[in-house]
């Protein structure tokens, strides 16, 4: 009776049906864009029930990550150059995003046109007393190189120059580097003559945000072309990338992922 018993279960073991092992999404990039894909990620797996795994990298590493294969999804806070696509890759516009300029809350200062930005991050203006604030140094603060925020600032503000035939950032030497929008918040918070920037959607009541040509930089502002520091968040992926990848973004471009990225302070693209 044993042997029967256990030829049963062993016939049972050979026909039951085989159990896949659920995919991880995974997503890495911008750290502009993961603020946002952190609280996507987590809404679709609870209401899909599906894994997906974001990291923090930098867009210049999220392009990489998704043309190697190292990561289904990449994240951007730019627009992705055509000499960084390839012939099987393709990007998606999920989102888009104001670049603030920001200052403490103790500064006085509430305006600047984006000449005057542009003069302090190249180091041409160095006190605030020049642009009607006090008589005191200003602290620039940038990001680090790979970010997509500072490439899409550098771009927008044009802070580039040619050296030698190649482009590089004209950002002045002495300003500070902040590794991640949080780190740009901490110095500008807690040093009162700093200015910096972060992306729109990370502005909190620890400072303020400048309007730029006199132009508050709002949502509404944005999606009407009057506020012009802003950006498109940007995944870019495989052609052949697994449908548990594409069925993410498809869920990131559905009416509820586009209402979670507006209630995170972002502007929706549909």
């Amino acid at each position: 009776m044993k042997k029967v018993i256990g030829l049963l279960a062993a016939v049972s073991l050979i026909t039951a049906p085989f159990v896949q092992a659920s995919t991880t999404i995974t997503v890495s990039g911008s750290t502009s864009v993961t603020n946002v894909m952190e609280v996507l990620a987590e809404t679709y797996q609870k209401t899909e029930g599906k894994n997906v795994e974001v990291q923090g990298t930098g867009s210049s590493a999220g392009i990489r990550a998704a043309k190697d294969g190292t990561s289904m999804i990449g994240m951007s806070s730019r627009d992705v150059k055509s000499s960084e696509m390839t012939a099987d890759t393709e990007k998606v516009v999920i989102a888009r995003d104001g670049i603030a300029v920001t200052v403490n809350n103790a500064n006085p200062i509430q305006n600047l046109s984006k000449d005057q930005i542009a003069k302090i991050y190249r180091g041409e203006i160095k006190n605030w007393n020049q642009v009607g604030g006090e008589n005191k140094p200003i602290v620039v603060v940038t990001r680090d190189a790979a970010s997509g925020t500072r490439g899409a600032f550098e771009d927008m503000m044009k802070l580039k120059r040619k050296v030698n035939g190649m482009k590089v950032s004209a950002i002045t030497p002495t300003a500070q580097v902040g590794n991640g929008n949080g780190m740009v918040k901490t110095i500008v918070a807690n040093n009162t003559f700093a200015i910096g920037y972060i992306s729109l959607g990370s502005v909190d009541s620890s400072l303020q945000a400048l309007k730029v040509d006199g132009i508050a930089a709002t949502d509404e502002n944005i999606a009407a072309g009057q506020y012009t520091i802003a950006r498109p968040f940007v995944v870019l992926i495989k052609n052949n990338v697994a449908q548990e990848a594409r069925d993410f973004i498809d869920y990131i471009l559905s009416n509820d992922g586009q209402n979670i990225i507006a209630e995170q302070g972002y502007i929706r693209i549909n």
